[in-house]
């Protein structure tokens, strides 16, 4: 099922003009954010891009879209449904994930919305720093068509450090709307 998917996928983004590139860290438990998040179509051209690498991952959506037999369906594909309106511990959620298996790929949208944000969530950087894996910076580019995972990262003990190095390289990627783009920045 994997290498039909794979090749379906390549297919489908190779149709639709995309060009992307691949580089993961060597380990096999990393964090990887997705963004800039403007659009629906994020999440479409990102799954395909997972898909097209045979990885096995989970993600991070909003609960509403894990209604119904579409929720099934996005719970196989490893969907973990958050709603954002209640406490909901998902920082400890994942850790506990990433302590149990020996393989573990988890993505998320930093912003955690498509509309415009004063700061991302830093869940995703607070789980890697508490599980000591990478983060993997995965992006779309509207303008050239491009998406992929790029360069990664450890967190640091400077957090001040570690957000310029987001903002220095998201700051060339546009997302489809990008007057709702909210730059790296974190409530602490």
């Amino acid at each position: 099922m994997k290498i039909i998917l794979s090749i379906i996928s390549k297919i489908i983004l190779k149709l639709l003009g995309w060009k992307y590139e691949l580089k993961f860290p060597k380990g096999k438990k990393f964090v990887i954010i997705a963004a800039p998040h403007t659009s629906n179509w994020d999440f479409f051209f990102f799954i395909l891009l997972l898909w097209a690498t045979k990885v096995k991952f989970d993600w991070a959506g909003k609960h509403t879209i894990f209604r119904g037999p579409t929720g099934i369906i996005l719970k196989k594909m490893g969907g973990i449904p958050i709603d954002r309106s209640v406490k909901n511990n998902l920082v400890n959620i994942i850790v506990e994930r990433f302590n149990l298996k020996e393989e573990y790929i988890f993505l998320v949208a930093p912003e955690g919305t498509r509309s415009k944000t004063k700061f991302w969530k830093a869940g995703f950087y607070y789980i890697a720093k508490k599980v000591n894996v990478p983060i993997v910076l995965g992006f779309i580019d509207y303008p050239s068509k491009s998406l992929g995972f790029n360069q990664s990262f450890f967190p640091s003990e400077k957090l001040e450090d570690d957000i310029q190095l987001l903002k220095d390289f998201y700051n060339s990627k546009n997302g489809l709307y990008p007057e709702k783009y909210g730059e790296p920045k974190f409530k602490v």
